[in-house]
């Protein structure tokens, strides 16, 4: 028995022996099996690692998708909430334009006619506690602002002070049909009393019935006695028609204010001005007039042999320009 097993012992070495010489005599020749083998697999094995990729890619992906949601959707509120904020500032730096541009007209008046003013913002528009036309500015009488002061905008008067507290007035506007002014014709300083009618257009009566009023006059605030509730000399509008029929005592027109009562901003209280009216009237700045010049097209010379009535006729002859310039 020990013969044997020593017989299959020897067999065994001498197989492995020649395995391994076998294995070198190949490698030296230049053949290698474990390329040869990894080939075979990766062709075995491909197909199956194409579908098992398929199927299992997607999945791999919606758990990528659910891992960055949370960090995507804070993206896109963060992108969200920027653009609110861009969308408030070109609103809030359009509104502080607008604001802007009246103040400086408002002040450009108010500095012509030396008054001194407190400018406010318009905060609110009509009464809750009656039907008058109205508006609500942001200063009050810790600014100096009292009732029966004058009010103006960029164009001239828009109301009267009726009420205040510290911080904010109640302003009549002078379309409200219970408003009365005095005003004077600047061309003849005709007297005449204008009273709202409840939109843009207003009605004046002359007090002399003997006074001159045309279309195209401009009105004044006459003033009142001591400035209140009316200072002299602010813009009020101009005459767009006349009642000239005979047999009434007075002369009575229609007149369109200068300022635009529904497009207030910002206003001026005046708080003091001259006891006087000024010297010179007070008229809103007018918008610039864009001046177009043309150029008349030359004539061309009339070349030898040429007959006039190759020449096209001009539209307007140098004759009637220069009877124009004369």
């Amino acid at each position: 028995m020990a013969r044997g097993g020593g017989n299959r012992s020897r067999l065994l070495l001498v197989i492995l022996l020649v395995t391994a010489l076998f294995f070198i005599t190949l490698d030296l020749r230049g053949v290698n099996l474990t390329k040869g083998s990894r080939s075979i697999s990766q062709t075995i094995l491909s197909p199956v690692q194409r579908t098992v990729s398929d199927i299992f890619s997607p999945v791999g992906r919606f758990f990528g998708d659910i891992k960055n949601f949370g960090k995507t959707n804070a993206e896109l509120q963060n992108e969200l909430a920027t653009n609110k904020l861009l969308k408030a500032e070109i609103a809030t730096n359009a509104d502080i334009k607008g604001q802007l541009t009246q103040l400086k007209g408002v002040l450009d008046l108010a500095g012509r006619g030396n008054f001194k003013v407190v400018a406010a913002r318009v905060i609110a528009r009509g009464s809750a506690s009656s039907f008058s036309q109205t508006i609500t500015i942001d200063s009050g009488s810790s600014s100096g602002i009292r009732s029966n002061m004058t009010v103006i905008s960029q164009n001239g008067l828009i109301g009267v002070v009726k009420t205040t507290t510290s911080s904010s007035a109640i302003v009549l506007l002078m379309s409200d049909p219970s408003f009365r002014v005095g005003v004077r014709i600047a061309r003849s300083q005709s007297v005449g009393v204008l009273s709202g009618l409840g939109s843009n257009n207003y009605s004046l009566v002359l007090l002399d019935p003997s006074g001159s009023i045309k279309i195209g006059d401009t009105l004044l605030t006459n003033g009142s006695a001591g400035n209140k509730p009316f200072v002299p000399g602010v813009p009020v509008g101009v005459v767009t028609s006349v009642d000239d029929s005979t047999g009434t005592l007075t002369q009575t027109a229609t007149v369109n204010s200068y300022a635009n009562l529904n497009d207030l901003g910002v206003v001026s209280v005046i708080v003091s001005a001259p006891t006087t009216a000024p010297t010179t009237p007070i008229l809103p700045t007018p918008n610039p007039v864009v001046t177009v010049y043309v150029t008349p097209a030359p004539i061309p010379l009339l070349s030898p042999g040429a007959t006039a009535s190759a020449i096209p006729t001009p539209t307007s002859t140098p004759s009637s320009v220069a009877t124009k310039k004369k």
